[in-house]
């Protein structure tokens, strides 16, 4: 008996001694030092959301241009600024929410950040950690946008998408390209899928590695998806210009609000665990 009450009382006591350790884990704060090297990059550009509040503006921009006339997708939303209703940073996570609210003409409201003149590139490799929301009618997306619009507008400067994905579709991961050739509204998109059954209920690795002749993109280092240099034309390549990234979720529009909007859904959140840009060494 003493044997089995001395084995119980060590037992009980390895076991806090674990979830303390777990707690304390789970607290500390990564650090660029402590994040993983990429073979030939160098980590250029980061956001690990550590600290509580608003997204640190030295780093991210809000966008709203597009309210007035739905961002060209007919999009239900309206995208806030600096509204930690909308757009938080807790217990290490970036959360951009997106909720069923009256506000300015609208019946829902959401975020969209962007990097531009605070996180612009010339090819690189870029990591998101994110966690999806669930329910019909959302339509997260991880991108990125010409800065300077050098060869004009939308598509001709190009648009990369490094995950979409739409609530009524929810497992399917979408990665695409758009250019002045290649493009969804006149059917010759180019783009892949792959399935994630589980991106509501745990993270993944959203990549995206871009170079002066290929973009792949990988959903936890399996690649899905290749766009090559097929010419040096911008109509087909308007890849060679500094784009910046954008992270948002929008309610509604032509494609995720195909099958129409649950309105039992909100509060909805799109959760980053970290942001992280690297570029190859010279």
């Amino acid at each position: 008996m003493k044997l089995n009450q001395r084995f119980l009382k060590n037992l009980f006591s390895l076991m806090v001694v674990a979830l303390l350790l777990l707690v304390a884990c789970k607290n500390v704060k990564t650090t660029e030092e402590s994040i993983p090297s990429k073979k030939g990059f160098k980590l250029v550009w980061n956001d690990e959301f550590n600290d509580a509040g608003l997204p640190d503006s030295s780093k991210w921009s809000y966008d709203t241009i597009g309210n007035a006339f739905g961002w060209g997708n007919h999009e239900l939303q309206l995208y806030t600024v600096a509204r930690e209703k909308n757009v938080a940073v807790s217990d290490g996570t970036l959360k951009i929410k997106a909720v069923k609210e009256k506000l300015g003409g609208f019946n829902y409201t959401s975020a969209r950040l962007i990097t531009k003149e605070k996180g612009d590139w010339l090819y690189g490799r870029f990591e998101i950690s994110a966690k999806l929301p669930d329910g019909r009618g959302l339509w997260p997306a991880i991108w990125m946008l010409p800065t300077d619009w050098e060869y004009g507008g939308w598509p001709e400067s190009g648009e990369i998408d490094i995950m979409e994905n739409v609530g009524y579709d929810p497992y399917n991961i979408v990665a695409s390209a758009h250019t002045s050739n290649y493009y969804f509204k006149i059917g010759t998109q180019k783009n892949s899928i792959i399935t994630v059954n589980d991106n509501r209920d745990v993270f993944h690795k959203y990549t995206m590695e871009w170079s002066e002749n290929k973009i792949e993109t990988f959903v936890d280092d399996s690649l899905y998806f290749t766009f090559s240099k097929e010419a040096d034309d911008f109509k087909v390549w308007p890849f060679d210009k500094r784009f910046h990234l954008l992270l948002n979720l929008a309610v509604g529009g032509d494609w995720g609000g195909h099958n129409g909007v649950n309105d039992s859904i909100f509060p909805a959140i799109l959760e980053i665990d970290y942001v992280r840009v690297f570029q190859k060494m010279k």
